[in-house]
């Protein structure tokens, strides 16, 4: 085998084993012991942190250096990180699209057909349906929230809320959730004594102020984060009942587009908000089951209203029958 070519096989080797020892190193290249501790000094000359453990039990050990060396994918792991640069060009983080795309060339430029073929076929069969007033957060910011929820070390932000108004909060954070291509930081807010969600491209600034932050009690953040996006600060808030059971309901309805609650008759009381009613009125109807307005009654008016141009536009209602998983 080519030097250069056994020299990657073994760096894909010790990506894969934990601490192989030269003489299963030498099995599985088919080669002697000497030929892969010469192998692996020309992995530490490319730049790879190759320690060795002497004794019976040792090995070696593939571990970060101080500079990002070239990586060796299988075609697997080749494929999914093509589809994660295409699906990081909609995240949101400010130059998340430019650098996305310039690591994807560098990667497609060297697929073999059989894979770019693979990456193209899914990235030609999905579509990402995106608003426009989306802010961008910026990637500085977030690493310095991420950093502070891992070390659970206390932090100050300089925060701007819906009404435009700034404020300096020092939070204890908890966790980051990425929800619609909104980032949003789940933390106590010191000051306030209670649990908020802050949108990370409010944040205007993120200084961490160390000191070792202790929860006792912490919340969910997916929930707090769903309900923060389902009830507020939006005009309409409408309480429906449906007429499904509530694992059918959590099919159809996004944690981030309403909250939902069993009933112990079997029906699911759903909690929608939006600044239009109409946008509720379409929400519910689409979701193709009975329901119950509960409130505002402002909302019924509404889908009385939607029904009639649904009527007008195509000369009757389509009467559909249960789907298979009511």
């Amino acid at each position: 085998m080519d030097p250069t070519l056994r020299a990657l096989h073994l760096l894909a080797l010790l990506q894969q084993h934990v601490a192989p020892t030269s003489g299963e190193l030498a099995r599985l290249l088919g080669v002697t012991p000497r030929t892969v501790r010469r192998d692996v000094t020309r992995l530490r000359e490319l730049g790879y942190a190759v320690d060795a453990s002497p004794g019976r039990d040792g090995g070696y050990r593939l571990h970060a250096g101080s500079a990002l060396p070239p990586l060796v994918l299988t075609d697997d792991e080749a494929v999914l990180v093509a589809l994660g640069l295409r699906t990081a060009t909609l995240t949101g983080v400010a130059g998340s699209a430019d650098v996305s795309l310039s690591a994807l060339a560098k990667l497609e430029g060297l697929l073999p057909d059989r894979l770019r073929s693979r990456v193209e076929a899914v990235a030609a069969t999905v579509v990402s349906l995106t608003a426009a007033d989306e802010g961008e957060v910026d990637p500085s910011t977030l690493a310095v929230l991420a950093l502070a929820c891992r070390r659970r070390e206390h932090a100050a932000l300089e925060y701007v809320d819906a009404r435009g108004t700034a404020t300096r909060r020092d939070v204890a954070p908890l966790r980051i959730v990425h929800a619609s291509r909104r980032w949003y930081l789940v933390a106590y807010d010191e000051r306030r004594a209670g649990w908020r969600t802050f949108r990370i491209d409010r944040v205007t600034a993120a200084e961490p102020l160390g000191g070792r932050v202790r929860f006792d009690d912490p919340p969910d953040p997916v929930e707090l984060v769903a309900e923060a996006i389902t009830r507020a600060p939006y005009r309409w808030v409408a309480t429906v009942r449906l007429f499904l059971a509530h694992e059918v309901a959590a099919r159809r309805v996004p944690p981030t587009v309403a909250q939902l609650t069993p009933e112990p008759d079997g029906t699911t009381l759903v909690h929608l908000a939006g600044n239009e009613l109409e946008w509720i009125a379409r929400e519910l109807v689409g979701l193709h089951c009975g329901f119950e307005v509960l409130e505002p009654p402002e909302l019924r008016v509404a889908i009385r209203e939607l029904g009639r141009r649904l009527a007008a536009s195509t000369g009757g209602i389509d009467r559909r029958g249960p789907d298979p998983d009511d």
